[in-house]
């Protein structure tokens, strides 16, 4: 079975970034991972070429000064939210550079580091488990969206996007969207460290799957192969899968929902919508992506 030993938690002191960490939380539960929150400044090498034509040095300094003193409020307030975290669920707070994980509870670390946001989380994502990242929509300047996009295309991992709101439970009842493609198998095997653990699992097909000889209940019978009691759930109309998929997961009061991300090309997708674009957007649950 595969085991879940280190959690990446990037947070960027919005609101969002404690039902983020709950829900890095309750995936952790059973397995004491170890939860590794990370809180990324940017440089201010970064800043200058945005900054230097046709101002003067005085105005550089001042528009780095204001810079650097919004940092600073993000930044504590980002360790704020962390530690009423740890205080909450009574977490032990340990080193970040920790190399054996504990056998017998949860620990978590906070580091702080400076450079480029979308290059150091890939960096530490591929060196994780898994990451868990803030819902795109913060609802205020800060958004995680191109981060997220980053981490799906280039991390070579599953993410997880938390929901808005702070979660009372994750991995209890769980739907998995399958539609036979290799980003569906990807979020199908990722899911596995949480399904043994579900109370309920499904899987989601459309209409059309089954029209080519594809049976779904070759899928529930690869996961009675890991010891997984799967239902099948077929959706409605193919026209309208994303929202069909939302109300299904309302319907059966899930929790999580796993899905592959962009089967099609990034930019067909932005300019079709698509799936995954409408779930980025709008699910109200945590969401497994893989691709």
């Amino acid at each position: 079975m595969l085991s879940v030993k280190k959690i990446l938690i990037p947070i960027q002191g919005t609101p969002l970034s404690e039902s983020t960490l709950t829900t890095a939380y309750y995936l952790s539960k059973n397995y004491n991972a170890h939860l590794a929150v990370i809180h990324i400044q940017p440089d201010k090498k970064d800043l200058i070429p945005l900054t230097s034509e046709g101002l003067s040095g005085t105005m550089i300094e001042e528009v780095m000064n204001v810079a650097a003193s919004e940092n600073q409020k993000r930044l504590k307030l980002a360790r704020k939210i962390f530690d009423n975290f740890v205080d909450e669920y009574n977490i032990e707070l340990t080193d970040p550079n920790i190399t054996e994980p504990s056998k017998d509870k949860i620990t978590v670390s906070f580091t702080t580091l400076t450079g480029h946001e979308n290059d150091l989380i890939t960096y530490w994502a591929r060196l994780s488990d898994i990451t868990v990242i803030s819902h795109p929509d913060s609802e205020s300047e800060i958004s995680s969206s191109e981060v997220l996009h980053t981490l799906l295309f280039d991390s070579g991992r599953p993410i997880i996007i938390a929901p808005k709101q702070k979660p009372q439970n994750v991995g209890k009842k769980i739907c998995i969207c399958w539609n036979g493609s290799a980003e569906s198998a990807a979020a199908l095997h990722a899911s596995l460290r949480w399904l043994h653990f579900a109370e309920q699992v499904y899987i989601f097909y459309t209409n059309d799957y089954e029209t080519n000889g594809k049976k779904i209940q070759d899928v529930i019978n690869y996961l009675k192969f890991h010891n997984i009691q799967a239902k099948p759930h077929q959706l409605g109309n193919e026209k309208d899968v994303a929202n069909n998929i939302l109300a299904a997961c309302n319907e059966l009061g899930a929790d999580m929902l796993c899905m592959g991300a962009y089967s099609h090309p990034r930019w067909q997708q932005l300019i079709l919508g698509g799936v995954t674009r409408y779930m980025l957007e709008n699910s109200n649950i945590t969401v497994l992506m893989n691709r």
